[in-house]
């Protein structure tokens, strides 16, 4: 569990939440909105761990009884929706984990605390069910929303809420965490924070990774390569990306990652913007091989494979479709 001062960015968010713990003034209900991996889950999470504390600070202190269970994950009053259907939230489920619920007082804390994750997933039934708690809620409750669309949230939830909005923290401040706190090399943390897009968690599991490390490795290889493959090699290729299909997306994120990079080059020549900097010589090599359109085409098709593999597309033809496109000059 991490304390707000271990959290990158947010900076305003985290004033406005400690103020509220300092001040008293805490609200009934919170929308946390941002992209998916932009930190919702943990802000929540410190925040409602911090309003438990037994320090009385707006600091998790990690050591009372209460930051304990937070840890071990079993706070008896700090409560996560959990839904049974991948795609919704149902009202039976907002009644029986929150409505029904929040009329028990706390066991053990100065507040009942609800986060329910995905909010936009709430049927308008369910919504509706849960807008009575919002706006009757009893003194010690506390519910955050956390969405990644908040337009799908009735007008009147969102009336009723404060509202904070998290922006994508900058790569660069990524990059910095990585190389500081678990000192991983330059051009490692340059890859682990583009993959991240602005998740300071999706980053730290990047960089300590094995199987990251060795996709990015095997990425390359492909990529370094794709245009002089014969076509034994590339259907090798092929073979060993359907085999990882688990991690198909990453691998096509570090493809367009690639692809940036060659049209950047192409572009402004300089290095500086690179993710793979320390593949300059093939980079510089497929800059001049090959024409902003035929770049252009490549990201396009990268685009495709994504959207093609989403409606289940078989993975096999997605990819040598991928790889026709990749080998043309």
């Amino acid at each position: 569990m991490a304390g707000f001062h271990d959290i990158i960015g947010h900076d305003d968010i985290i004033r406005h939440l400690k103020n509220a713990i300092e001040t008293g003034k805490v609200s009934h209900s919170y929308i946390f909105t941002g992209e998916p991996g932009s930190g919702k889950k943990l802000l929540a999470g410190t925040f409602a761990a911090a309003l438990q504390c037994e320090s009385g600070e707006s600091e998790p202190c990690m050591t009372c009884d209460s930051c304990k269970k937070v840890i071990g994950k079993n706070h008896p009053d700090i409560i996560t929706v959990t839904h049974e259907k991948p795609g919704s939230i149902s009202i039976d489920e907002v009644r029986d984990q929150v409505v029904r619920d929040v009329d028990i007082k706390p066991y053990c804390s100065p507040y009942k605390i609800y986060i329910i994750p995905d909010a936009e997933m709430m049927t308008v039934q369910a919504q509706n069910a849960i807008l009575k708690t919002i706006e009757e809620p009893p003194e010690y409750a506390v519910i955050m929303l956390l969405t990644s669309n908040i337009d799908s949230l009735l007008p009147t939830i969102r009336s009723r809420c404060v509202r904070l909005d998290l922006k994508v923290v900058d790569d660069s401040l990524v990059k910095e965490h990585l190389m500081e706190h678990l000192q991983v090399p330059d051009y490692q943390a340059e890859i682990d924070a583009s993959y991240a897009q602005g998740s300071i968690g999706k980053a730290k599991e990047a960089a300590t990774s094995q199987e990251f490390a060795d996709m990015t490795a095997n990425a390359l290889k492909i990529l370094k390569y794709a245009n002089s493959m014969e076509v034994y090699e590339l259907t090798e290729a092929i073979k060993t990306l359907t085999a990882d299909k688990n991690n198909i997306n990453d691998y096509l994120d570090i493809f367009q990652f690639w692809f940036r990079d060659v049209l950047m080059f192409k572009a402004t020549r300089e290095i500086d913007n690179l993710v793979f900097k320390q593949e300059i010589n093939f980079i510089r090599e497929q800059a001049s091989e090959r024409s902003y359109e035929n770049i252009e085409k490549i990201l396009e098709a990268l685009e495709k494979t994504k959207v093609r593999l989403r409606a289940n597309v078989n993975l096999e033809l997605a990819l040598e479709l991928l790889f026709l496109t990749i080998r043309e000059k």
